[in-house]
């Protein structure tokens, strides 16, 4: 018999409304954490959430998820006392984690905690697209690109150089409309260790251990009050990062087709229903001009991003 939920909370991941039942302290004191900083934008049906936290003798760390889809579930089991079950057409997920995941804070935010919210609300209101996003003159750039392309930290130094920021690694493309909306975290920035070379402010910030990916220094945006931060912006340019050495810094036309598939690629399985919405959204997205930014030097990639915003070119 699962445990009976006695606490709950209602969090705003990217603005959505979403209600967490749990029978573990733990488990809000971590929702808070990843979720705290958001506020609500969307009036929407509440995501559904509950945790059972079982008693365990173990204090071991599970292994990681396993994910497998079956229409509308969508189900992650890492062993037989820990898994998620995330029924897509009812908006609503279960989740059993034994007590031991929480003496494993990484693992309980990585695996459990960071996607609790997101797979519905990818699965009902947006399209993710794996790019950072930050703003000019309340014109949005789309920094998009592969692991390792540099999004994170060219966000971060435009944010520095009086931008506003958005998100540094999933901007979340609205459904629908014509505005061409990206949700964001605004709330923090992940920066490889090596950018204390680029930032002499990181110097000396703890590394955070990931229970998956490369450590990395997260920053809280908030206690950098000089940085202008927004959870929305309407996306008016979409560059492509090209970190390149040798030749002439430049700024490209980049084909849309490529771009198209790049942006196309689903992260999970979804109705031919929402297919169609996401194509869509993609299509009005791509309306814009779509450029690849050549560069070695990062003052110079910002220097050459406000030309394109306030100018056009």
């Amino acid at each position: 018999m699962m445990p009976e939920l006695p606490l709950k909370e209602t969090f705003y991941p990217y603005g959505f409304p979403t209600e967490v039942r749990t029978n573990a302290v733990e488990v809000l004191t971590q929702c808070r954490e990843s979720w705290g900083a958001f506020y609500k934008l969307f009036d929407t049906e509440p995501i559904q959430i509950e945790v059972h936290v079982e008693d365990s003798d173990s204090t071991e760390c599970p292994p990681p998820l396993r994910y497998r889809i079956m229409q509308p579930l969508m189900i992650a089991v890492a062993d037989a006392n820990n898994y998620i079950v995330n029924d897509l057409s009812q908006n609503r997920t279960q989740i059993v984690i034994s007590r031991a995941v929480l003496h494993h804070k990484p693992y309980l935010q990585y695996f459990f905690v960071d996607g609790m919210a997101i797979c519905h609300i990818g699965a009902r209101h947006t399209k993710g697209i794996h790019a950072a996003c930050v703003a000019l003159d309340e014109r949005g750039v789309l920094l998009c690109g592969d692991s390792g392309a540099g999004k994170s930290t060219l966000a971060y130094a435009c944010a520095r150089a009086g931008w506003t920021y958005v998100t540094d690694d999933l901007s979340l493309l609205l459904n629908g409309g014509s505005n061409r909306m990206v949700l964001g975290n605004c709330h923090q920035v992940r920066l490889r260790p090596t950018a204390t070379e680029l930032f002499p402010e990181l110097e000396g910030l703890e590394i955070t251990p990931r229970a998956a990916g490369k450590p990395s220094i997260e920053l809280s945006v908030a206690s950098h009050p000089h940085i202008q931060r927004s959870p929305t912006a309407r996306a008016d340019f979409i560059v492509f990062l090209n970190r390149r050495r040798g030749g002439p810094p430049e700024l490209v036309p980049y084909r849309k087709d490529v771009a198209r598939c790049f942006m196309g690629g689903q992260w999970m399985h979804v109705s031919d229903e929402l297919l169609a919405m996401h194509t869509a959204a993609i299509d009005e997205l791509l309306t814009v001009k779509v450029l690849e930014l050549r560069y070695t030097d990062l003052d110079w990639a910002v220097e050459r991003l406000k030309t394109l915003v306030r100018e056009g070119r």
